[in-house]
Order: C-alpha cells, then sequence, then structure tokens
C-alpha cells in the first residue's frame, strides 16, 4: 500500500486553520485504512518556544517533527529563518519517509514548500500532489512585503516547475484554478477541493441557548463578529468606519476573536476612534467551544483584498456557513466569495471602502431579524449541499483512488 506523506510546518494540536484541516484529513484517511505519515516541526503557530515530541502516534497517523529556529511570527527576518530551517530539516527526513510509488502531499506552510518536495519526490520516484491553500510568491507580491519582490520573481520559475510536474495540484475554488492555468499548469493536473469544517461540531445554536452570549453579557445586542487571523490580506477599516457611524446606535457590538498581524492595529485603531464601548477583542478561543463562539455574532464579516481574489481562499467562510449565520463580504463584486454569497442569497457584498454601504446593511439586518435568520439559514444550507467535511473527504478519497488504483483494489 503506497503510504501518503503529508508535508506542513504545522499539526495536531496546534489550532492553526492550515493545521486542522490537515489534521481532519490525516486523521479520516487513516480512520479510512490509509498508512498516513506527517512531516511537520515541533512548534505551534502562536507559541514559538513550544516543543512537541518528535515522533508519535496520533489516531493511527505517524507524526515525524523536525527541528527548526523558534523566532515565531512577530518579524519577517525571523519568519523567513524558520521557514529556511524548516526546508533544510524536513529534506533528509522526508527522503527517508518516501519510497517508490508513496504519495508525498504538500501543502503551502511554509510557502513554497512544494519545490522542496518536488525534488524529493523526484528522487525517490514518489507521486508529488501539491495542496495549495494560497498562491505564493503572488500573495506577497500583492501586499507588498518588504524586501521580496526581487527575490519573488526569481522564484516564480522553479515554482512554477514544482506545480507543472506534481501528479496533481489540489486547489480550493474555481479562481485558484484559473491562477494555475494561467501559469501553464495542465488541466489535467488541477483538481477543485474546497476546505471544510467540522459540520457535525459546529452547528447552528440559538440565540438563547448560547453560554458565551450570557456570559460576554451580549444578550441584548446585535452582534457584528469576526473569528479568525487578521492578517495582511484583510482590511478592518471599512467596518472601523461603519461602526463609527453606528456608534450612537446602542444595539450595535462588534466581537472579534482571533491573532494576527492586524489584531493589534485594530485594537490602536478602536481606542484612537474611542470605540472601545462598541468592540470586544478576544484571544483564539479553544475548538470545544467554537460551536458556541462563531454562534455569537448575529452577523459575520470578512474581508479580503481584492487583487488577492484566486491567490486565497479565507477557510473561516466555512465556519460562519456551519454556523448557520449570514455573512458581509468585504470583498470584490466579481470574486468568488461574492458570486458564491449572491448566488444563495446568504449574505451581502460591500466593496471595500464603502463605509456608508457597511453601515447600511448592518442597520437594515438589526431592524429584520427574520431576515438575518432566513440568510443564516441559507448559509448552512448552501455548506450542507457543497461544502461539508464528508463531501471533501470522499473528493480526496477519489483523487487517491486515480493516483493508486491498486491500493483502492486492495481494500475492496
Amino acid at each position: 500500500m503506497a503510504r501518503l506523506i503529508f508535508v506542513n510546518r504545522f499539526f495536531y494540536p496546534d489550532h492553526s486553520a492550515t493545521s486542522q484541516i490537515l489534521s481532519d484529513l490525516a486523521f479520516a484517511l487513516s480512520g479510512n485504512g490509509h498508512d498516513v505519515h506527517v512531516v511537520t516541526s515541533q512548534q505551534i503557530y502562536d507559541q514559538p518556544a513550544a516543543s512537541l515530541p518528535a515522533e508519535e502516534i496520533v489516531n493511527g497517523v505517524r507524526v515525524h517533527r523536525v527541528l527548526t529556529t523558534r523566532y515565531g511570527r512577530a518579524g519577517l527576518s525571523g519568519r523567513a529563518v524558520d521557514y529556511l530551517s524548516f526546508y533544510a530539516s524536513v529534506v533528509p527526513r522526508l527522503r527517508e519517509a518516501a519510497g517508490r510509488d508513496d504519495i508525498v502531499i504538500a501543502k503551502t506552510d511554509p510557502p513554497l514548500i512544494s519545490v522542496v518536495a518536488a525534488g524529493v519526490a523526484r528522487h525517490r520516484s514518489a507521486h508529488l500532489v501539491n495542496w495549495l491553500q494560497d498562491i505564493y510568491p503572488e500573495v506577497a507580491m500583492e501586499l507588498k512585503v518588504p524586501l521580496t519582490r526581487p527575490a519573488a520573481r526569481a522564484l516564480i520559475p522553479p515554482r512554477n516547475w514544482s506545480l507543472r510536474t506534481a501528479k496533481v495540484n489540489v486547489v480550493l475554488g474555481t479562481s485558484m484554478a484559473a491562477r494555475l492555468a494561467a501559469i501553464g499548469v495542465s488541466a489535467d493536473r488541477i483538481r477543485i477541493i474546497p476546505n471544510w469544517i467540522d459540520d457535525r461540531a459546529i452547528m447552528p445554536v440559538p440565540r438563547k441557548d448560547n453560554a458565551l452570549r450570557r456570559e460576554w453579557k451580549l444578550q441584548d445586542k446585535f452582534v457584528v463578529g469576526y473569528s479568525g487571523n487578521l492578517g495582511r490580506a484583510h482590511e478592518f477599516e471599512t467596518l472601523l468606519a461603519a461602526a463609527d457611524r453606528l456608534r450612537s446606535d446602542p444595539r450595535f457590538a462588534f466581537v472579534v476573536i482571533g491573532g494576527g498581524r492586524q489584531f493589534d492595529r485594530l485594537a490602536g485603531a478602536v481606542d484612537e476612534r474611542k470605540l472601545t464601548d462598541s468592540f470586544r477583542l478576544l484571544p483564539y478561543q479553544d475548538r470545544q467551544q467554537l460551536r458556541l463562539s462563531l454562534g455569537v455574532p448575529d452577523v459575520h464579516w470578512i474581508s479580503m483584498h481584492p487583487p488577492l481574489e484566486g491567490l486565497i481562499f479565507p477557510s473561516k467562510f466555512y465556519g460562519i456557513a456551519a454556523a448557520g449565520r449570514p455573512l458581509i463580504a468585504l470583498t470584490g463584486g466579481q470574486g468568488e466569495i461574492a458570486e458564491l454569497v449572491r448566488r444563495h442569497d446568504c449574505g451581502v457584498v460591500v466593496e471595500p471602502g464603502d463605509a456608508d454601504g457597511f453601515a447600511r446593511t448592518l442597520t437594515k439586518l438589526a431592524d429584520d431579524p427574520a431576515l438575518c435568520a432566513t440568510m443564516g439559514a441559507r448559509a448552512r444550507a448552501m455548506l450542507e449541499q457543497q461544502f461539508s467535511r464528508q463531501h471533501a473527504i470522499a473528493a480526496w478519497e477519489a483523487l487517491l483512488k486515480t493516483l493508486a488504483p491498486e491500493d483502492a483494489a486492495s481494500r475492496s
């Protein structure tokens, strides 16, 4: 039986989005009889000093953790050193783990790990699957990350080689698939499998039954929520300006749960605008609390700079839908998220910068609880029809059967 060898910088018990998705898939495939390995670091996303066991078996998955530097996410230079140390440590470990016809599945943390994995896969006669959560270095270039542009251009040719020579590149949506096609990846090497959330664990929770709403004293508020990483790709100025326009309406409360580079900037901006009475800024919640924390808001907002369309897809989209809450998408009006929101009528699209439109939308939803509830129910229905965990795991199983048909026959 071909081994499945995932490569990603973070894995269970880490709580970051890429880690949770990978952990879900690895455990599910192991439970279905696959021989699953994960090559990862000993770190936790927001705890660089953490030191997880070098080798262990978790839910049937063999986890191999390599040593890296531990500068964490505080600065770009330290993060780059962490990336380089992971590349250096992962190559010998991956060469040990991978053999002929095994399947190496490379995610995108750290960026461009596909290049490293492609080299090892070719050397070991293994099959490479790139599981793209984002497309670098274009993301860095669009975000104008300091000192990246000259180096980024030099990285594009080897990155393109790793995508074109992979057995399959798994992307999250049609826009990302179009980006790969534009750089010359053939259609038969692209497969769309959206991300997911555990929709059996995350279910709609009525407001009156949500213990966190009571604990946070939000029972009588119309709660506008954000949950997850608030990073360079996300803008909050439109939301902040809308909150400023609504400061005299005591119904509204703005709850932001998570972290990221922009989180502290948002906190500072809230103080500057004297909006502290309207905002609650809270750390990441325990995964066991996710059902309740996602159910606290009456409406969620997500944001993405329009030039990033097709380069990333915010995974928080799935959690919002699972919780049965409507979505305000601060994105480009022609993007994939906007199209999904409009097609399923599960929220409202607001162009970044349109603070008046954002404020009007919030007022309309607060004035019409029935509309808000209907949009939330449509979001949940969309998830069950297209983005459930069951659909995604089945799609991965179907893909793996095409890569290792003899394994499928031996298990039947």
